[in-house]
């Protein structure tokens, strides 16, 4: 499995700065994750947004994870994660997953998946994938991932704009 890239050169060109690309991507809005996994006996996660859909055939998905976080070494060793897209109530539950070194799964409703990744209980849906290719971009790791397993339920996403938590209400309703 392979995937192609175009590398470019920024180092020629002048680039937005950090303040304005930070505001400007921040009116995309996008759904919330946590990613999960399991290394050496302990959990990890840690909530992002950069997460997509890359492939139908095979299936496959992206998660971009800065490499100053547990969770991106626990990836890159362990090589399989958990994607939990979560549910319009589970905004206390991103900004808890959002801390850096707290103990995160306290209170945290898990079971284990079929590749003995935690998954969070009550979300609105969990991929559980194996991890093909990690390429590094900037601060952060771009794992592809095969999509081993996949579950939905029928509940409201949690959404993620200008640095707040909302909901989502359909278009001309």
């Amino acid at each position: 499995m392979g995937t192609n890239r175009t590398e470019m050169n920024p180092s020629s060109e002048q680039l937005v700065d950090r303040d304005t690309f930070r505001n400007i991507v921040g009116h995309f809005t996008s759904g919330v994750t946590i990613i999960t996994t399991r290394q050496d006996e302990t959990n990890w996660g840690i909530t992002a947004s950069a997460f997509s859909s890359v492939s139908l055939d095979p299936p496959m998905v992206l998660v971009c994870v800065n490499q100053n976080t547990g969770t991106c070494h626990a990836i890159s060793k362990a090589k399989k994660f958990g994607v939990n897209i979560l549910q319009e109530k589970q905004g206390d539950l991103a900004r808890k997953f959002a801390q850096p070194q707290t103990d995160k799964f306290q209170g945290t409703d898990i079971e284990y998946g079929e590749l003995g990744v935690p998954l969070i209980q009550d979300v609105l849906a969990h991929f559980e994938c194996r991890v093909v290719e990690n390429v590094t971009g900037g601060t952060h790791s771009v794992f592809l991932a095969e999509v081993q397993s996949a579950v939905a339920y029928e509940k409201a996403p949690l959404t993620y704009y200008r640095g707040k938590f909302g909901r989502f209400d359909e278009a001309g309703k």
